[in-house]
């Protein structure tokens, strides 16, 4: 392969973020659970592979239309200033070709699943552009976020049951705070950075009370793992795992009560994929035990 080909090769990778599957993971999470509950356990081997798929690709997409839109911002961050785009390694049409093709793959998927599922799809991509713009105009674009992580959520629910029911609002509730909660621990990396070029984010709208904010939203996400309990008829194996993801959360906001460099906080955000697999596992040992 040549060496330009197989420079512009790497640096694809590096904008979807390949070698960084905590994104598609804390994506996947709140999909699968709903997955799960709506088919009692046992999700069809098709729509698992449907899903987890289309979650890869749709992050990746997310990836390249956040980095097409910030890669002015990006520039001038620490953290982000050698992405793909701000360091010149790929241009701009290049990378808007591959968000086209990661789209055109999604919808592939998604022809495969019912009309209602599909249907949903339009809200989701919407979602996924939308969020890298929500930065300039709201002060929690973190919330944006979340809304956009969990919409997977609300479309494999719809194409199990091709309805939408009162277990999956308690999913989509408790995504939506969990979420917002662990992208605002994942905020306080840029905040100085994003102060300075007015970069909108939860950890600068909170500020001093960020880790308030964030146990508010983490206790607001138990208590809809609850009721998710309560309305799916879930058992003791099922609230034990709300229980220890519980007590994780409370070990992040003590964490983060106190001064934090970047890579504590880093290192609390990527945990979270631990309690979305932990909630996972909760679920499936529940129905099979």
């Amino acid at each position: 392969m040549p060496a330009v080909l197989k420079n512009k090769f790497w640096a694809m990778l590096d904008l979807i973020r390949f070698k960084k599957p905590y994104g598609t993971l804390l994506l996947l999470a709140p999909t699968l659970w709903s997955l799960v509950v709506a088919a009692g356990g046992a999700p069809p081997w098709k729509l698992l592979a449907i899903f987890v798929i289309g979650t890869f690709l749709m992050r990746s997409a997310g990836c390249v239309i956040n980095d097409i839109a910030d890669r002015e911002f990006d520039a001038h961050v620490e953290r982000t200033r050698n992405r793909p785009l701000p360091s010149g390694r790929l241009t701009v049409p290049e990378a808007a070709l591959i968000f086209g093709l990661l789209l055109a793959g999604s919808l592939v998927l998604v022809f495969q699943l019912n009309r209602s599922a599909r249907i949903l799809s339009l809200v989701g991509a919407g979602l996924a552009v939308l969020y890298p713009f929500s930065k300039r105009f709201t002060s929690v674009p973190q919330l944006v976020m979340a809304v956009a992580f969990g919409w997977g959520s609300v479309m494999a629910w719809a194409a199990v049951r091709n309805s939408l029911e009162t277990p999956l609002i308690m999913i989509f509730l408790a995504n939506l705070c969990w979420a917002t909660a662990y992208d605002t621990i994942y905020a306080l990396m840029d905040r100085e950075d994003d102060l300075r070029i007015g970069v909108k984010s939860s950890a600068i709208f909170f500020d001093r009370y960020t880790w308030v904010a964030v146990g508010f939203l983490f206790g607001l996400s138990s208590f809809f793992f609850v009721l998710l309990g309560l309305t799916a008829h879930l058992g003791i194996v099922y609230y034990l795992s709300i229980a220890a993801a519980t007590g994780w959360f409370f070990v992040q906001v003590w964490t983060i009560r106190h001064p934090l460099n970047r890579q504590i906080a880093f290192s609390m955000f990527k945990s979270n994929v631990g309690v979305g697999l932990l909630v996972l596992l909760g679920l499936v040992l529940d129905y099979r035990f």
